[in-house]
């Protein structure tokens, strides 16, 4: 048996990981590390062995965990990486804050990263994905981000060398982003605020917002520019191809395609991560019949089955 070295942060074992994702599936990480600082988790990944596997996870909002759970080490980061800062034009956040929070803190300051109200999830995802809405992307707006690598070296890193794409970054497998500092340019408080409110208002009109889902499951099949914007000469839309393939509220056990928004993916209670998977590769599969076009998930699928056998649909 592996020994694993001895953190000043908690080290769980078996730790279940259903209940730490906004699907509320999934089985449990071999450990489970909660870090007190950098120089805790830099230390702990310098000892832990080069053959166990580390596994970043955020807030869960963008995941399915499979129901056989995660081999390794999954690295959770807490409150001592979720601070918010504004000097001038920079806003430096940790990579556990959440993004709605951090464009509120932004707009008090009048800097405006509004773009980040309605995406869910924490910093660190956000960059992982470079995420975006309204146009704006992260890739937009980093300067540069903190990280520590797999053998526990703090390094900063910019843009050019995350090498941004569509809802994605070139980050080392085993890599856990820490920190960022983003360029935000001046806006009016009050009218930051009032903008964001009229976004969240948008977003609750159109996507299910009460159900359990972990927001858009396929990425649009749009061309893309280095930056990560679509590019809008082939600005397809995963949900219409969804709704073509007549799975707008499809089912299958406890997971469904949702009826407000047919790219998002619910579990209606008592799903299972197997179902959710299995729907999400029926959809891709109907899709591709129907319109010859792979969609690509945008949920991020990690850990083991529980079984080989995938739900029937």
């Amino acid at each position: 048996m592996t020994l694993l070295p001895t953190p000043r942060g908690t080290l769980t074992a078996d730790r279940p990981l259903a209940d730490l994702t906004w699907l509320r599936v999934g089985g449990p990480a071999d450990w489970l590390f909660q870090p007190a600082d950098r120089d805790d988790l830099a230390a702990f990944l310098a000892a832990l062995p080069a053959e166990v596997p580390v596994f970043p996870m955020g807030v869960g909002s963008n995941l399915i965990v499979r129901d056989g759970g995660i081999r390794g080490v999954v690295i959770r980061l807490g409150r001592g990486f979720n601070d918010v800062t504004i000097e001038g034009d920079r806003v430096i956040a940790g990579a556990a804050a959440l993004d709605a929070h951090v464009a509120r803190r932004a707009a008090e300051a009048g800097r405006d990263l509004t773009f980040l109200r309605t995406i869910p999830g924490s910093i660190g995802g956000a960059i992982r994905m470079n995420a975006g809405c309204y146009g704006s992307y992260i890739a937009d707006h980093l300067i540069e981000a903190e990280v520590v690598a797999r053998d526990g070296a703090v390094l900063t890193l910019t843009p050019d060398e995350l090498q941004f794409d569509y809802r994605h970054s070139h980050l080392p497998e085993g890599w856990v982003l820490t920190r960022a500092s983003f360029r935000a340019e001046a806006g009016d408080p009050a009218a930051l605020v009032a903008r964001m409110q009229d976004q969240l208002a948008r977003r609750d009109a159109t996507q299910p917002t009460r159900d359990r889902s972990a927001g858009s499951t396929f990425r649009n099949p749009a061309g893309f520019s280095s930056t990560g914007r679509a590019d809008d000469v082939h600005d397809l839309k995963a949900w219409k191809l969804i709704e073509e393939a007549g799975l707008r509220g499809h089912r299958l056990g406890g997971a469904q395609m949702s009826e407000k928004h047919p790219n998002f993916l619910i579990n209606t209670g008592d799903a299972s991560a197997a179902e959710l998977e299995a729907l999400g590769e029926l959809v891709r599969a109907r899709v591709r019949a129907m319109a010859g076009l792979d969609l690509t998930w945008e949920v991020i699928r990690v850990g083991e089955p529980a079984y080989s056998d995938a739900p029937a649909a």
